[in-house]
């Protein structure tokens, strides 16, 4: 047997006795739908996030964690295939990760490997939301022991649902400008009803290894949250970028760029107001709190099941959000506003209170939580664990961040994120290129793409780029 052969056998032993010698490490997995980084503990004091913030003050806020692609489905799948998606081939919202991949083993189905017990409660894969809250949307079944689907007043009762602008389809509620706050109780509605279906797991498996994957629907529009959650904002204090400066900021944008959203520019529908905009932010506001809630509810669960010191938590979401800034709206975009994503990682061996402001991917945490559990980290992910960075949030990285937007084959943007600036080529560069200088810029108001004097550093970074592009 060759050293390199023994070595690895070595490690995956003491790997191996290392998690069978103790008490296996749990795993709380916590997704938000479209939830950007508009939190109190990211900085805008304005949202209340009180339950996130102490998470946050307990383990490690990733500052600039990225998603690999900009939509839900796609996101998810990266996430937990531990793949790319021009590796996986996953490219739509609705693929199936079985028909592309067949013989993966996706996160929570690594953990079923291990002997832990593995169920979903809400949106893990992808979900049309609204109108497949209640299903299991397009989930991998092998992927859980278990799956739960609750269904509340904001899936039974959408004719309340106050809607804004001319939308093709009235109905599709999935992406509109909508919102309802009805006076209701948290567990009315489908998010409160998947908190207290994570809880009863909890109970039910807090004496063996668990992998629970928590899908929260909110903040993903229509916006609808109980009224007491709307009322901790003041329509008064939501700030909107007025329509000239947003107008502006475009100017240097390539059309690929804003490719969807320029037919109906400002706010992605026609005869939607700055007005309208800004209660729509509210509501959106008010939908965060309310997921915030949830998630206090599920960590005093922990504590009080004598949990908390042998869970690793993890709480993400799986892109992020525009909310009119340069008159836009939702994600889909190569811009840092829809790219970035909140991740917060606490647990044992974590030191808390720590803020990382190394450019991370959400691939990162298939590998992370496996080698954070005490087992080898499959040598066929293609993220890096964030182990060093948990441990230190100030360790040495050099690893940046890749995003991709896939409209079609003929239109295509690739993007990188490396701590000082953002390079965006569309179509190889035929179709426009964007570089953003994030000390100075970071509302990426000033494309330098052209610029002479930046020619060094995007050539640099469009070098490191390509070895992810494929057109």
């Amino acid at each position: 047997m060759n050293l390199c052969k023994t070595i690895t056998l070595a490690i995956l032993a003491l790997s191996v006795a290392f998690v069978q010698g103790g008490e296996k490490t749990n795993v709380l997995f916590i997704a938000v739908d479209d939830m950007n980084t508009d939190l109190n503990c990211y900085g805008v004091s304005e949202v209340k996030t009180p339950n996130i913030d102490k998470l946050a003050s307990e383990g490690v806020l990733f500052d600039r964690a990225y998603c690999q692609f900009p939509v839900c489905g796609q996101s998810r799948a990266s996430i937990m295939m531990g793949l790319r998606p021009n590796t996986s081939g996953f490219l739509g919202k609705r693929d199936n990760l079985r028909k592309l991949q067949p013989e993966v083993v996706t996160l929570s189905q690594f953990f079923m490997k291990q002997g832990y017990f593995s169920a979903r409660v809400g949106k893990i894969y992808h979900y049309s939301n609204p109108y497949a809250i209640g299903t299991n949307g397009n989930d991998d079944a092998a992927s859980w022991d278990e799956r739960f689907n609750p269904k509340g007043i904001d899936r039974t009762q959408e004719d309340k649902i106050t809607r804004y602008g001319t939308m093709p389809n009235p109905k599709a509620l999935g992406i509109s400008m909508a919102w309802w706050d009805p006076v209701s109780e948290d567990t009315d509605h489908t998010d409160g009803k998947v908190a207290s279906q994570a809880i009863e797991l909890i109970e039910k498996h807090k004496d063996s290894p668990f992998f629970i994957a928590v899908g929260f629907f909110n903040p993903h529009c229509p916006y609808v949250a109980p009224k007491k959650y709307f009322d901790l904002y003041d329509i008064k204090d939501i700030k909107m970028e007025g329509l000239e400066s947003a107008k502006e900021d475009l100017k240097d944008v390539p059309e690929m760029a804003v490719t969807r959203d320029s037919g109906n520019w400002p706010y992605f529908f026609d005869g939607v107001t700055s007005e309208q905009a800004r209660q729509c932010k509210l509501a959106y506001y008010a939908s965060i709190s309310f997921v915030d809630a949830q998630v206090g509810r599920i960590m005093a669960a922990l504590k009080e099941n004598g949990l908390d010191d042998n869970t690793l938590v993890v709480l993400w979401s799986d892109h992020g959000y525009f909310l009119g800034e340069k008159g836009l709206w939702y994600k889909f975009k190569n811009f840092e506003r829809s790219l970035r994503s909140p991740l917060i990682i606490r647990g044992p061996g974590i030191k808390g209170n720590q803020v990382c402001t190394r450019p991370v991917e959400l691939l990162d945490l298939y590998p992370t939580l496996a080698d954070m559990t005490g087992y080898q980290v499959p040598s066929v992910l293609e993220g890096k664990s964030l182990r060093p960075l948990l441990e230190n949030a100030d360790s040495p990285w050099a690893k940046p961040a890749i995003s991709q937007v896939y409209h079609s084959k003929e239109q295509q943007g690739y993007s990188i994120r490396t701590k000082r600036y953002r390079y965006t080529e569309w179509n190889g560069g035929k179709a426009g290129e964007e570089l953003y200088d994030h000390q100075n810029d970071p509302d990426e108001i000033h494309n330098l793409a052209s610029e002479p004097e930046h020619k060094g550093v995007k050539e640099r970074l469009k070098k490191a780029l390509s070895p992810f592009v494929k057109y």
